[in-house]
């Protein structure tokens, strides 16, 4: 896991709906970075709790983001085009940005789909880990519990757990040329 107090890589990214983002966009506030895909049953699983949550923490001050990397030529459910679609249908209020280098992915170290990566609005990592203790057929409800108290407390200016769980999902799906 990326060490906590890393700074956050730079990044500039559309989203298939028009949006564009980058890093210096959130500037001086919190920032959410979460690795997403389509197709991932992890993050099916979550995808409503993640539309609440940033439902609940972008008008608290935090900045939202999501990025797709995976390769859209392998894993044709996760073309831009279907993100878009994606991001509506899941009630996504944030930029679903794609990453088609896979360079954004990288440069965070990102692992896994979902995979949430918190900074503190100097933009240091605070958070990286899980959403919550729930998987997919484990019968333990979806609360983004870890995510939600790690977001209290950077919006608190205290400093989340030490000890956080590793996200848990599809890995990353990279290029192989």
């Amino acid at each position: 896991m990326v060490a906590l107090g890393t700074p956050c890589p730079a990044f500039d990214l559309a989203d298939p709906r028009g949006f564009r983002m980058s890093r210096d966009d959130a500037r001086g506030r919190p920032l959410l970075v979460l690795f997403l895909c389509n197709h991932c049953p992890f993050v099916k699983h979550v995808r409503a709790e993640v539309a609440a949550i940033a439902r609940e923490w972008i008008p608290r001050g935090v900045a939202v983001a999501a990025i797709s990397s995976n390769d859209p030529a392998s894993y044709p459910d996760d073309s831009p085009a279907l993100m878009a679609a994606e991001a509506c249908d899941a009630g996504y209020c944030f930029p679903y940005l794609f990453d088609d280098s896979q360079s954004v992915a990288r440069a965070f170290d990102a692992q896994c789909t979902p995979d949430c990566f918190l900074y503190d609005a100097s933009h240091r990592l605070v958070y990286r880990g899980q959403i919550d203790d729930s998987r997919p057929k484990s019968g333990i409800p979806v609360t983004g519990a870890d995510l939600r108290a790690a977001l209290e407390a950077v919006v608190a200016k205290r400093t989340p757990l030490a000890e956080q769980k590793p996200s848990i999902g599809c890995s990353i799906k990279w290029r192989t040329t």
